[in-house]
């Protein structure tokens, strides 16, 4: 395992330090109705909060709200995503008022009023498409993510991407977003980068990007690793069923990832991902969460 770099930069969220070394787990609350993963499970209210509740009790340390799929599919106008979106941001603030709270945004207008209304880390898996989204972070002091999506849109699925070498333009790529988000007022200890992995990317260019998470991570800044039931996976295995089989490649990847220095990771599988992820931290520390055998 590669020692956490001198020059790294502590990550805090709602007043808890994430540092070097340590690996955060970001549960996934998606507020669509045709979201890949749960088609919809969380479109009402009370099952939202139900798996709020239930991430947190899995052991989840954030959770991270999103209304809008992805990846293409039905329009949503941005009064639509904020309807979808906020008033539960300040429900879930109201109930848990510790709780570490992403929103799962592209747009401006939306993480304005998300954070407004509560939420700690703006999630722009889309690289700064929108140049204001950066300065409605700052504005609310909130964290914020610069993911590399090598200049494709929102919601654009990639087709014959082509790059000379993607690691180290997700690298130059993500080391010039921080600057920019640096120069928007975002605070320096609530930066992230993302490789974003499928993201204007084909399966060679995310599992590259992927076995980079130590260049990455060498970069000083926190890093987020977003591979959660990703399509790279299914194909890297030959996976052609439902999503539940990518779990196996998806902790695969997380825990070779967290084992390199990642500093948050995104998932759907909040009570596996946990266990993968305090199982890297036994075998980094030497210290179980419980020992009682052969001790007496």
């Amino acid at each position: 395992m590669p020692s956490a770099s001198a020059a790294a930069h502590d990550l805090v969220l709602r007043g808890r330090v994430f540092r070097p070394g340590e690996t955060g787990l970001l549960a996934i609350v998606n507020r669509t109705p045709d979201s890949f993963f749960d088609h919809g499970a969380y479109v009402e209210d009370a099952a939202a909060l139900s798996a709020v509740e239930r991430a947190i009790a899995d052991g989840a340390d954030a959770v991270d709200i999103g209304g809008v799929r992805a990846g293409p599919g039905p329009d949503v106008s941005p009064a639509e995503e904020i309807e979808r979106v906020v008033p539960f941001v300040a429900t879930v603030r109201e109930r848990w008022p510790d709780l570490v709270i992403s929103v799962d945004t592209w747009r401006a207008e939306v993480a304005d009023a998300a954070c407004a209304a509560g939420a700690d880390l703006v999630n722009d898996a889309w690289g700064g498409h929108d140049p204001d989204v950066m300065r409605a972070a700052a504005r609310h002091g909130a964290a914020y993510v610069c993911a590399h999506t090598g200049g494709h849109g929102p919601r654009t699925d990639p087709h014959r991407v082509r790059y000379a070498d993607v690691v180290a333009d997700a690298v130059a790529h993500l080391r010039a977003l921080t600057e920019r988000a640096l120069a928007a007022g975002v605070r320096e200890d609530g930066l992230l980068i993302d490789a974003a992995q499928d993201f204007g990317k084909n399966t060679y260019h995310s599992l590259a990007v992927t076995r980079a998470v130590p260049e990455l991570v060498a970069t000083g800044w926190p890093v987020l690793l977003a591979v959660s039931n990703k399509k790279f996976i299914a194909e890297t295995l030959g996976l052609h069923g439902p999503k539940s089989e990518r779990l196996p490649g998806t902790l695969a990847a997380t825990a070779v990832a967290a084992w390199e220095g990642v500093r948050l990771v995104r998932a759907h599988d909040v009570r596996a991902t946990r266990l993968a992820l305090d199982m890297v931290r036994g075998l980094r520390t030497g210290i179980p969460v419980e020992a009682r055998r052969a001790l007496g």
